[in-house]
């Protein structure tokens, strides 16, 4: 047991925390979302693409569970998957909607890993590899995407290119220069105080597979959505998609809400209308946000209240197990 009361409730306290946060973005988005215009474009869209969409939807919270699967082999330490899938799937539903992706999954992991017994190192380290994971499926991704398709940049966009080549070229040489620095280079590397750890080629490999399907099955939920309404392939569409998600990840407002809007309206217009557009992001954030944080939150609750019923349950038995040999004691005398 911790004898530091501080360290002893930091854990529940800051899953509280992000309870509350995920019970406020839940109304934030019922507030946002009026029932009337949602129906709306819910009836706008063919049944089987919603279903399509939440299928998709499903497969990528499965997908994101290796995040975490891939962090602990990183640290070389085992859990039951059931555990480190709840582990993602509340850090994925919360950390995608509530915004500050990085401090929101870093506290998440800390409340069930330090319950779990691991130290306060592994579970940095645990994020940091998961977070930069996700980073990465971005830059791999993008690289393909980018040199394929390359669009032009909307002027709205501050970035100092006219098309997503040359953001294609720089992710391709990030990619490059990441997997030779950990795994064709034989030993870490220091940087100052940090170290860029050696990592097998398998690891490095599988980690940038799942980032990667993390960002292409994200893609794909939306595109489900959109098929009836654009005359795209996957890959155009794709080259849009990933170019708002760049722009919506650096404003780091919470889900790139407005930014992600923006940008697809403005690439989108020659196919559809902007209301027709908004309606099916509309449903877009319902299915790809709401339903996961709204899942993420009720696990991450259901636990809380497990946890704390459990360790009550423990304390009277230890107060039982004490009086009962305080009396046994007492009738050997």
């Amino acid at each position: 047991m911790t004898k530091n009361p501080i360290l002893r409730w930091l854990p529940p306290c800051l899953s509280l925390g992000v309870f509350a946060l995920s019970l406020w973005t839940i109304q934030q988005h019922l507030h946002h979302y009026q029932a009337e215009t949602f129906w709306d474009s819910l009836s706008h869209i063919p049944p089987i693409h919603i279903i399509l969409a939440i299928a998709l939807m499903g497969v990528n919270y499965f997908i994101m569970t290796g995040y975490e699967c891939l962090g602990l082999a990183y640290v070389r330490q085992s859990l039951p998957y059931r555990q480190k899938a709840l582990v993602g799937i509340i850090c994925s539903g919360i950390s995608n909607s509530v915004g500050f992706a990085v401090l929101s999954s870093c506290m998440i992991r800390y409340r069930f890993y330090s319950v779990w017994g691991f130290s306060v190192v592994k579970i940095a380290q645990i994020s940091a590899f998961c977070n930069l994971s996700f980073c990465l499926g971005l830059f791999v991704v993008g690289s393909i995407i980018f040199l394929k398709e390359p669009l032009a940049i909307p002027q709205l966009i501050d970035l100092p290119f006219l098309s997503v080549r040359p953001l294609g070229i720089i992710f391709l040489v990030m990619i490059l220069a990441y997997l030779f620095l950990t795994v064709i280079r034989q030993k870490p590397l220091m940087i100052g105080k940090w170290i860029i750890p050696h990592l097998s080629f398998k690891l490095a490999v599988s980690q940038l597979l799942v980032s990667a399907l993390d960002w292409c099955l994200a893609a794909g939920v939306f595109y489900a959505l959109l098929h009836s309404s654009v005359p795209l392939s996957y890959p155009a569409f794709f080259g849009i998609y990933m170019l708002a998600q760049v722009a919506g990840l650096a404003s780091n407002i919470p889900g790139g809400l407005g930014v992600f809007e923006t940008v697809m309206i403005l690439l989108l217009a020659p196919f559809i209308t902007s209301e027709n557009l908004l309606g099916t992001l509309l449903i877009y954030r319902g299915i790809y946000y709401f339903i996961p944080l709204t899942i993420a939150a009720l696990l991450l609750g259901k636990y809380e209240f497990s946890h704390f019923f459990h360790q009550k349950k423990s304390q009277l038995e230890s107060v039982s197990n004490l009086s009962t040999t305080v009396r046994e004691g007492m009738n050997v005398e």
